[in-house]
Order: structure tokens, then C-alpha cells, then sequence
């Protein structure tokens, strides 16, 4: 019996590797988000939309 629970106490408390496996999660996340905004901001009226976003923003209006 004490040879299962020690099996199973080393399975739970094993965590090597499991920090990598969170960052190739959130780098695999971050880059389906890149993709996703590429794809939105390809489109012609986001891009009209920024165009005119930037100009008011650097148009000096007295």
C-alpha cells in the first residue's frame, strides 16, 4: 500500500516541465490573437477607420 501512495504523492508534486508547458500556452495563445488582429486589420474598413482615426488625431484643428 505505501508503494501506491508514494507513487501517487510523487505523480502530484512532480512538476518539472510544467512551467514550459504554461508558457508555450500563453505564447500559443498570444500568437492566435497576432493572427486574429492581422486577419481584422486587413480588412478595408478597418483600415479606413484607422486612417481616419490617425489623421484627426495629428490634424491641428485651431
Amino acid at each position: 500500500m505505501k508503494g501506491i501512495w508514494s507513487r501517487v504523492v510523487t505523480g502530484i508534486s512532480d512538476e518539472r516541465g510544467s512551467a514550459t508547458a504554461e508558457y508555450a500556452v500563453a505564447t500559443m495563445a498570444a500568437v492566435g490573437f497576432a493572427g486574429l488582429l492581422v486577419v481584422i486589420l486587413r480588412g478595408d474598413e478597418v483600415r479606413q477607420v484607422l486612417t481616419d482615426l490617425v489623421r484627426r488625431a495629428l490634424s491641428i484643428d485651431v
